[in-house]
């Protein structure tokens, strides 16, 4: 039997293509290939986070820190770089990010503590760690290899090596989320703990899994970001875990758990992207900017609200 099209299971995709018809209309500058150009690039690191904020809120949770993560991540990766090379730097950069997943992971899992607490503590501790580091000043700028800066400002095959990073990922991490015995425990967990308990499922280990997931992703957005500003930005990332969470539920995901795709999730993090480069684009004052951005992310989070109660 075919299967029966589900139409609002299309509706991230429909609002993204009704956004970008209303854009192109109000202003041609919108299909120009830079702008075009812009707005990949700028996804591509958020899409990289929204891909690890997915993980953490299909499995019931949700992740505050990925921002400030984010600029740790880029900041030890650009430091090491300097010192030990592009391959050093990367690891330094992708492992500090699983380390504050994987505290994230044991203080929600293994402790119970409520997980908006855990990340919002985890959060401002990373972000001091930033400061502490870096003295608040850049990092690398006088010295990162120009390989590694080629990296985050060139091409493959006419298209931001920056863009191939999400698009490798996506499809990758899609596979374990769909294919595998361990994706279907994340959304066993997520959907029902203690059904997923009582079915054999190691919840605890799971649930800290998938902040190691986010928190790597994190540092895997740190180094791109690296790449992209040519240093380490102490003052990089903020608000990213906002626009991350947003982009995500836009893309369908629950926050209660046990529901949500990592493509749709891609797609929530251009609705948010085209959102403001529209707003740029038709001189909309910054601080309506925020407040149309805020009122999105309100409006994604009362329709979640909405489906859990159908």
């Amino acid at each position: 039997m075919a299967k029966r099209f589900n139409l609002a299971g299309q509706i991230p995709l429909i609002t993204l293509v009704a956004l970008c018809a209303v854009t192109a209309l109000l202003t041609s500058r919108f299909l120009s290939p830079l702008n075009l150009t812009n707005i990949l690039v700028q996804s591509s690191i958020m899409a990289v986070i929204a891909i690890g904020m997915t993980f953490v809120i299909i499995g019931g949770g949700f992740d505050l820190s990925v921002g400030s993560t984010v600029a740790l991540a880029g900041c030890i990766a650009a430091m090491t770089m300097v010192k030990f090379g592009i391959a050093a730097g990367v690891l330094a950069g992708v492992g500090t990010g699983a380390l504050v997943g994987l505290a994230n992971g044991l203080i929600i899992a293994k402790l119970g503590v409520n997980p908006f607490i855990t990340t919002l503590g985890t959060m401002v501790l990373v972000r001091g760690l930033v400061f502490l580091v870096t003295g608040g000043a850049p990092v690398g700028d006088d010295g990162m290899p120009s390989s590694f800066i080629a990296f985050g400002s060139e091409r493959l095959f006419g298209v931001h090596y920056l863009v191939w990073v999400p698009a490798v990922l996506l499809v990758a991490l899609s596979w374990v989320m769909h294919w595998t015995p361990y994706g279907r425990r994340i959304y066993a967990t997520g959907g029902n703990r203690d059904a997923a308990y009582l079915s054999g499922v190691q919840v605890e280990r799971i649930i800290a899994s998938t902040y190691v997931w986010c928190g790597a992703l994190a540092g895997v957005a740190g180094v791109m970001l690296a790449a992209r500003l040519q240093s380490g930005q102490p003052t990089a990332g903020e608000f990213y875990e906002l626009t991350a969470i947003a982009a995500v539920v836009l893309g369908g995901a629950s926050l209660q758990g046990g529901e949500g795709t990592l493509y749709k999730s891609i797609i929530g993090v251009f609705i948010m992207i085209v959102l403001g480069n529209s707003l740029n684009l038709l001189n909309v004052d910054s601080y309506w900017q925020r407040v149309a951005i805020g009122a999105v992310i309100i409006a994604a989070a009362a329709a979640d609200r909405l489906r859990s109660h159908r």
